[in-house]
């Protein structure tokens, strides 16, 4: 496909994710048909084969296969996709079958249509939600993160991995690759005037397994910090700007 014609560039990162990819690319390219698009997986040395699989695959999906040296993250899979995409709309979103693909049109409406920057597939707005019952220690880990991102944004869902925005919302914006919550950092830092929330059911996985570690709500830990500290200093910014125009 001709790199100048490509409107959506979708960043997937993958670890360990082969059981997945027939379902996936097959529900991608259905409903992305009328679409002009490139998907982008960044696969981190993936001992199942999964980039072995990728690549396999890459002419007849429109795919284009990064291969890390080792589990680097997702946060830093999804800027080392953007930095090779080509189109104008950037995206990413899960590789577990948990994001629904057939959302993804009626989310580039909320761009194209409706004048959003950045638009987030969310289980918190009405007609969103989960699928199946999650385990109790599940929820409340959830429930936590939800709360405490809560004060940076005023998207409902800041936790989602399921994000569409235009390449002009992180031009020049100081994104730090870290943990797995690459939404939230672009929500808080991101250059942009109108957020939308799209309603998906989320999925849990079913096959695979989880990559939520000690080390990954760590680094979210960290993360939220940093991210509370960057809002802090951009108000107090903002208000000495304010407080100058006012003496002048």
């Amino acid at each position: 496909m001709d790199k100048d014609t490509i409107l959506l560039s979708l960043v997937v990162p993958t670890y360990n994710e082969i059981a997945n990819l027939d379902p996936l690319l097959s529900r991608l390219h259905s409903s992305l048909r009328d679409i002009s698009y490139e998907i982008i997986f960044v696969d981190d040395n993936s001992p199942d084969g999964t980039g072995k699989i990728l690549d396999s695959l890459a002419d007849e999906y429109h795919l284009t296969v990064i291969h890390r040296k080792g589990k680097l993250g997702l946060a830093s899979a999804v800027l080392e996709g953007f930095r090779v995409a080509s189109g104008s709309i950037l995206g990413f979103m899960d590789a577990d079958l948990s994001h629904p693909p057939e959302t993804i049109p009626e989310m580039l409406r909320s761009i194209l249509e409706r004048q959003a920057d950045i638009v987030i597939g969310s289980r918190l707005v009405d007609g969103g939600g989960v699928i199946g019952q999650w385990p109790q220690h599940r929820y409340l880990n959830s429930y936590i993160a939800e709360v405490i991102a809560r004060p940076l944004t005023c998207v409902r869902d800041s936790m989602s991995g399921f994000v569409l925005l235009k390449r002009s919302v992180i031009e020049n914006v100081p994104l730090i690759p870290r943990g797995y919550k690459m939404g939230l950092e672009i929500l808080v830092k991101g250059n942009y005037s109108k957020a939308q929330e799209v309603p998906i059911l989320f999925d849990n996985r079913k096959r695979g397994s989880s990559k939520l570690d000690c080390r990954t709500r760590w680094e979210y830990l960290v993360q939220i910090i940093d991210l509370y500290l960057y809002k802090a200093r951009r108000v107090l910014k903002l208000s000495k700007r304010t407080k100058t125009v006012e003496r002048n």
